[in-house]
């Protein structure tokens, strides 16, 4: 992986509003998570041999959500959707969502459905933790990377 595919990866995260971006290829695993207060940072994980990671130009960063000061200082796991589809929070119309703010969640638990050509797909927790903000409405049509969840992970 050279500088010029580097950039490019952050063009498009620019361009997409991608607040993390991972990619894995060639025993070699690039991470760039952006973070309100903070720029873009690259983590390089190389192979065995060790190798020289470029420097990176400063990104500016994306606007905070609307979350509390207490809960800006706080490591929030964003869960965001994985296709183009309609966000639903309950498995059914008048049922319970899935998971609301203040909900403890489980790593795997289903926080809710998106429908995509008919097909229903359950979204699940990347992590245990506590719900924090839910960004979509029921019924709405999200896009491909769009905040779905913060939820902040337990401490171990």
């Amino acid at each position: 992986m050279d500088f010029d595919e580097i950039t490019r990866i952050l063009e498009m995260m620019r361009e997409h509003e991608l607040s993390e971006f991972e990619l894995e290829r060639d025993n070699v695993k690039l991470r760039i998570r952006k973070h309100a207060a903070h720029p873009v940072a690259p983590h390089v994980h190389p192979p065995a041999a060790p190798a020289a990671a470029p420097s990176m130009p400063a990104v500016p960063p994306a606007a905070p959500p609307a979350l509390t000061p207490a809960e800006e200082d706080v490591e929030l796991v964003i869960v965001k959707s994985p296709i183009v589809g309609t966000f639903f929070r309950a498995p059914e119309p008048g049922a319970r969502p899935f998971a609301e703010e203040g909900d403890r969640v489980k790593k795997g638990q289903v926080l809710c459905i998106i429908e995509a050509m008919k097909l229903m797909n359950e979204i699940n927790a990347e992590v245990d933790g506590e719900v924090i903000k839910v960004y979509v409405e029921n019924g709405q049509a999200v896009q491909y990377g769009e905040r779905l969840f913060a939820i902040r992970p337990n401490h171990v």
